[in-house]
């Protein structure tokens, strides 16, 4: 049971982890445009982080639990090995400032100790392959949505003094930042909650059916949230303030349609990187200045980082399981 509850620890380390990075996509905007001082930032997001728990269901909670890795093979060494494998990577990114998916370290650090067990046959793909599409799709879905989004709200504002127009969007910023925390909450916190849950029931602790226990819920988010109020500022200074100059126009842009590409992918039970999503937004907002408006040279280190994240964090847990299993032999 002690071997339990370390588990279980670990897994709000990384919950704690994900929110301190993934603070930058919830405020990276609104500290950019100077709408809401840092700290101010962080305690909104967190606050809508923590509501997420009461407004969405568990869909990627199930998706990661039983749909990800095959729950016949999964015992205590393969979890441990995965959440390792997910905070090495998540801590060195956040440490350089690499606003990278957290998402995406603890897919592939699950599915990394479930190679190192069972070999391939372990994964199930039809999971995997909603993340793999939704690496490249939700980047683009957020870059044409902020760009249409932005193009046609510009259209809206074209006669207005451009003062009264950066006042108006200023409070507005406000709103689709409670809009994209509430997205980000709802998706994210809802990774450790699978892998909680999928602790219990190896330990049969949670019965004969797999399901998601309500004081898992609330105990996640309100980590994540926690996680969000410390904050992860290299992550918030790369994403906010080096990828393009942003307005409160363009944060209400990006955050808004960031925000509902993410609600969208929780509503189907995708878990979707809310890093990619983001990131995809304020780009796309950056191009309606023009392509010179973006400083792609940042941009391309980013999409390194998430190419890399689920392969890394993969190898990471193999290593971790094989050393586990050798210690626990000679134990």
């Amino acid at each position: 049971m002690e071997f339990v509850i370390f588990i279980i620890l670990l897994a709000l380390v990384f919950d704690f982890y994900n929110g301190m990075n993934d603070a930058a996509n919830s405020i990276a905007t609104v500290v950019a445009t100077r709408v809401l001082s840092p700290f101010q930032a962080v305690a909104w997001a967190a606050f809508f982080n923590f509501v997420a728990a009461f407004l969405f269901g568990v869909s990627v909670a199930t998706t990661i639990g039983k749909g990800i890795v095959d729950v016949s093979i999964v015992d205590n060494f393969v979890i441990l090995s995965g959440l390792i494998g997910a905070i090495i990577l998540t801590a060195t990114a956040t440490h350089f400032g690499l606003p990278i998916s957290v998402s995406h370290s603890i897919i592939g650090g699950y599915g990394g100790a479930g190679i190192a067990k069972a070999g391939f046959s372990a994964l199930i793909l039809s999971g995997y392959s909603k993340v793999i599409i939704f690496i490249f799709a939700a980047p683009l879905i957020g870059m044409v949505m902020a760009y249409i989004f932005s193009v046609i709200t510009l259209w809206i504002v074209r006669n207005k003094q451009p003062r009264k127009v950066d006042k108006y969007f200023r409070k507005l910023q406000l709103v689709s930042a409670a809009l994209y925390s509430l997205s980000h909450g709802s998706n994210d916190a809802q990774k450790t909650i699978g892998i909680i849950s999928v602790v219990l029931f190896t330990n049969g602790l949670l019965g004969s059916t797999f399901y998601i226990p309500f004081y898992i819920i609330i105990l996640s988010y309100s980590v994540i949230a926690f996680g969000t109020l410390i904050g992860g500022w290299k992550v918030i200074k790369t994403l906010g303030m080096r990828v393009t100059k942003l307005t409160p126009f363009g944060g209400f842009s990006a955050e808004t349609s960031a925000g509902l590409t993410i609600i969208g992918a929780t509503i189907f039970g995708i878990p979707v990187s809310t890093t990619h999503t983001i990131t995809g937004s304020i780009i796309g907002v950056g191009s309606v200045k023009g392509v010179s408006a973006v400083r792609w040279g940042v941009a391309k280190n980013i999409l390194w980082a998430w190419v890399l994240t689920i392969p890394l964090s993969a190898i990471f847990a193999m290593i971790t399981y094989e050393l586990i299993s050798y210690i626990a032999k000679i134990l």
